[in-house]
C-alpha cells in the first residue's frame, strides 16, 4: 500500500440508478461522467490534478489537495444545476439525471490492488448514503443536492468566500454503522427525517444506538402525573395503627385512608397515646 496522501474527496451519485434497465443505465454514465468533466474543467482541475474511480453508478474524484476547494464549489453549486437542466431537458422522463454529492478531504491511499483505502474516504461514502441527503433531492426542484464534511465547512465554507454562501449550508448529523457523522447540507433539511438522522437521538431515545438499527426507547421521566398513570396499589393494612407511646397534638383520623404511594390502611388509627376510635373527641 503506498503512503497516505492529503487530497479533495468529491462523490457524485446517480438517484435511482438501478430501477432504470440496461440502455437506460448506459446513457446515465455518460451523462454522468460528461457532466462531472465540464464542470470539474470549469473549475480549473484538469485530469491531470485529478484521480477517478468508477463505481457505475456514481463516481468518485481524487484531487490533488493544492486546488482550491472554494474553485470547487463554485462549480458545483452554479454548474452543476445548469448542466443537469441542459440534460434532461432533452431526455425523455425514464432517463432524466439527478445527482447526490459530498465534498470531502483527507488521507487516503492505494492498496496493492489499486483501490483507495483510507478513513475519510469512507465517512465521504457514508455521507453520500445517508437517508437525509437522499431525502433532501427528492425535495429538490434543481436535480441536485450538495452536503460537505464538517472539516471542509469548518475550514472553507464558514469564512464565507465569494460564491460560496455559508448562510446557505446547514448542520447536520448523519447515521453511519460507526457511528454519527457531523456535516453540512446546502439548501433546506427536510423535516421528513430531521428527527431520524438530523441531530442524534430523538426525544425518549437512548444514546449510543447503532446506525444500523433504532436505540431502544427508553420511558420519558419527569412529565405531568397524567401521563404516567396510576401508581400500582400497595399492600392494604386493616385494624388500627399505633405509633409510640406519647400524645402527637393529640389529632385522630377515622375512616379509610389512601396515602401518596397507593397502599391503603383500613380502619383507625392513633398517633399518641390516646384512643383514636370513631367519634371521640369530636
Amino acid at each position: 500500500m503506498t503512503d497516505p496522501v492529503n487530497r479533495t474527496i468529491l462523490l457524485l451519485d446517480i438517484e435511482r440508478f438501478s430501477d432504470r434497465d440496461d440502455v437506460e443505465q448506459a446513457y446515465l454514465r455518460r451523462m454522468l461522467y460528461d457532466v462531472t468533466d465540464r464542470v470539474l474543467e470549469s473549475a480549473g482541475i484538469d485530469e491531470t490534478r485529478r484521480l477517478r474511480a468508477d463505481r457505475g453508478d456514481s463516481v468518485m474524484e481524487l484531487i490533488d489537495a493544492g486546488v482550491p476547494i472554494t474553485a470547487l464549489l463554485r462549480a458545483l453549486l452554479t454548474d452543476v444545476p445548469a448542466e443537469l437542466r441542459a440534460v434532461n431537458r432533452t431526455a425523455s422522463s425514464s432517463a432524466q439525471i439527478r445527482l447526490r454529492g459530498v465534498v470531502a478531504a483527507g488521507w487516503v491511499a492505494v492498496d496493492e490492488r489499486d483501490g483507495w483505502v483510507g478513513s475519510d474516504l469512507n465517512h465521504a461514502c457514508r455521507l453520500l448514503d445517508g437517508q437525509i441527503l437522499r431525502a433532501a433531492l427528492r425535495e429538490r426542484a434543481d436535480d441536485f443536492a450538495l452536503c460537505v464534511s464538517d472539516s471542509v465547512y469548518q475550514g472553507v465554507v464558514r469564512h464565507g468566500h465569494l460564491g460560496v454562501p455559508e448562510t446557505e449550508f446547514h448542520a447536520v448529523t448523519v447515521d453511519s454503522k460507526n457511528g454519527p457523522l457531523n456535516a453540512w447540507l446546502h439548501g433546506s433539511v427536510p423535516a421528513g427525517v430531521a428527527a431520524e438522522d438530523h441531530g442524534g437521538t430523538g426525544k425518549g431515545e437512548a444514546p449510543g444506538g447503532s446506525g444500523d438499527r433504532p436505540a431502544p426507547r427508553v420511558p420519558e421521566q419527569g412529565g405531568p402525573a397524567s401521563d404516567r398513570g396510576a401508581p400500582a396499589p400497595g399492600p392494604v393494612f386493616q385494624g388500627a395503627l399505633t405509633i409510640g407511646g406519647g400524645s402527637i397534638g393529640g389529632g385522630t383520623v377515622s375512616g379509610d385512608q389512601n396515602n401518596v404511594t397507593g397502599n391503603q390502611i383500613g380502619g383507625d388509627f392513633t398517633i399518641g397515646g390516646g384512643r383514636g376510635g370513631r367519634g371521640e373527641g369530636a
